[in-house]
């Protein structure tokens, strides 16, 4: 076997007259008459083999004729120039290998699906059959380009002066919002480690340990219901300092972000908005909104107060606010429309309005149960023109801002509003400290228990937790959370009334978070920091539309491996020596 000297993909008209020596796996084979061709694919891209009789011997053309799509070749040849017959559509598309030699080092089966980017092959055989599915030339470019991600990441901390320190991946069960992954001990039957959601609390100890600038690419593990962007194990960009507010956070992100945008997509990104909570809720109904686009939403509660329409009467009666956004030259079809009803009752909300002003005076929709007066107050408050029309809600605040804020986001997908390639981000701070837990009776972190409340909110923690706010942040991009963070708690004393807000007794805390609080006590600086989500990142940036697009061995929706068979029983003896016994779980 010859040592490779160059990937299939990389081969230019600069190298015309080259011996070279590929090694690959065969897409093609052709036979035109005395000549065959083959398409010869690496990581790096395809390039064409031309077999002549009037190079190579009978044998090597029979050789050539008899190869079969996906066996592995090693071929040796010279590069020449396709002149007239180049193919712009290939990277390679000038050149083609002369070949020489040709030695088969691997022969295949015949693939259960093809080995391209357009397949219709059902998911479920992809994840099966992966190793295959990774050799599609999408899925290689995204994860060379995750790979080229992650460099660039490693090198943006370590200018800055960040010392990289891996934390445990056998840790001790705290609760963080999600359920643990849990791991038994058999060194201490009985007990068991936790996969870590996150290094939250050890990268606080760090920062009481004196490292002042940490970060780490780290797998993340959460035992929940999974989706199309969550999986059971992530990697995120975990980063904590010492001595700062949240502007140096924001700051460092910020970099970070133009800087893996610009290199990655060669697009420009402009340094995110900074907006509250309460501003992303009152304009764009989510915590995490598209701000590629307009369209925010218009409250129309004083306006249409007393518009004889009972439900929207009743609505504002109970405390509930009228939510609406305009559509610039609505020519949404009636069957539409009523899928956005459907749309927003996913949501919680009870049903859809909507009006539509015509080119003239006249109004649709809704219309006839309102006045003129109300009309025209609408009209004034939402800006609407000839053609505009103005979809809008009636419930309980959160409900229609939420119902509103995601219908935004659907019709500005249909409507071809987002302009694709385009990168946008927006920093949202100032989170509510606390979210109300109905089931439990109890107040409960919105970010986590160690994120500091503002400093003129602390007084307010015992009486009126509701008002109290956290000193968190979220950066968004595209319309989707690819990280949070907050500034920590340093003070024992506080960390205390945090957790007895949360119902959390001394002696649960003690047993929980004992080692924290001991901490503490021991001079800690005021900290805090971030985690991005590196899977949900790259896959903005690749235009993946789901997180399995850029992982490379991703669990279904059920937490499985298809290919490995995971997760799967394992022995008696296994069991044994773990000190546990499976019970019969029962069918209902």
């Amino acid at each position: 076997m010859k040592k490779r000297t160059h990937f299939c993909g990389e081969l230019r008209l600069q190298h015309e007259g080259q011996e070279v020596v590929l090694k690959g796996w065969v897409r093609s084979v052709r036979n035109f008459g005395g000549c065959i061709f083959i398409d010869l694919r690496d990581r790096e891209g395809i390039v064409q083999v031309v077999f002549r009789p009037d190079v190579v011997n009978l044998e090597t053309m029979e050789k050539a004729s008899s190869l079969k799509p996906e066996s592995v070749v090693e071929i040796c040849g010279k590069v020449i120039s396709r002149g007239e017959n180049a193919n712009p559509k290939m990277k390679t598309g000038q050149i083609e290998v002369l070949a020489q030699l040709v030695e088969v080092l691997s022969t295949s089966l015949t693939p259960p699906f093809p080995i391209e980017d357009e397949i219709n092959a059902l998911e479920t055989t992809r994840l099966t059959y992966r190793y295959l599915d990774l050799r599609r030339p999408s899925l290689q470019k995204n994860f060379l380009l995750r790979s080229r991600a992650m460099k660039i990441v490693y090198d943006y901390f370590y200018e800055r002066g960040f010392v990289q320190v891996e934390t445990p991946f056998l840790t001790r069960s705290t609760p963080e919002g999600a359920r643990d992954f849990l791991v038994p001990s058999r060194m201490e039957p009985g007990s068991f480690y936790a996969l870590p959601q996150s290094p939250q609390l050890f990268k606080q100890l760090l920062m009481i340990a004196g490292y002042d600038r940490y970060f780490q690419i780290v797998r993340c593990f959460r035992d929940e219901d999974l989706r199309a962007d969550r999986q059971p194990e992530f990697t995120q960009i975990d980063i904590e300092m010492s001595f700062i507010e949240p502007e140096d956070i924001m700051e460092l992100i910020n970099g970070l972000l133009v800087k893996l945008v610009q290199e990655i997509t060669g697009k420009e990104m402009k340094i995110p908005e900074v907006i509250t909570y309460d501003e992303a809720i009152k304009r764009f109904g989510v915590d995490n909104p598209d701000t590629r686009f307009g369209m925010e939403l218009v409250d129309l509660s004083e306006v249409i107060k007393n518009s004889g329409m009972e439900m929207i009467d009743r609505c504002l009666a109970e405390g509930g606010r009228v939510v609406g956004i305009k559509v610039e030259k609505m020519a949404f079809s009636r069957k539409e429309i009523d899928e956005f009803g459907e749309f927003v009752k996913y949501y919680g909300a009870k049903g859809l309005l909507w009006l539509k002003r015509g080119e003239g005076s006249e109004w649709s929709g809704n219309a006839k149960k309102l006045s003129p007066l109300t009309l025209t107050e609408i009209e004034r408050v939402a800006e609407i023109s000839g053609g505009d029309a103005i979809f809008f809600v009636a419930d309980k605040p959160a409900v229609a801002r939420t119902a509103m804020g995601r219908l935004r986001t659907e019709i500005a997908n249909r409507t071809g509003l987002i302009k694709e390639g385009t990168f946008k981000g927006v920093w949202v701070k100032d989170f509510p400290l606390f979210e109300w837990n109905e089931q439990e009776k109890r107040w409960t972190s919105m970010h986590h228990p160690f994120t500091s409340p503002r400093e003129e909110d602390i007084e307010k923690l015992e009486n009126n937790p509701e008002v109290c706010r956290a000193r968190s942040y979220d950066i968004v991009l595209n319309g989707q959370e690819v990280g949070g963070g907050s500034i920590r708690i340093h003070r024992q004393d506080l960390q205390e009334k945090i957790f007895s807000v949360l119902g959390i007794s001394q002696e649960e805390a003690k047993e929980k978070f004992g080692f924290l609080l001991q901490a503490l006590s021991y001079g800690a600086p005021p900290h805090g920091g971030i985690a991005l989500g590196f899977d949900r990142l790259v896959a903005i940036l690749v235009g993946a539309k789901s997180l399995r697009d850029v992982i490379a061995f991703p669990k279904t929706t059920s937490a499985s491996c298809l290919m490995t068979g995971s997760p799967a029983p394992v022995s008696k003896m296994q069991l044994e020596e773990l000190g546990l016994e499976l019970l019969k779980r029962s069918k209902n």
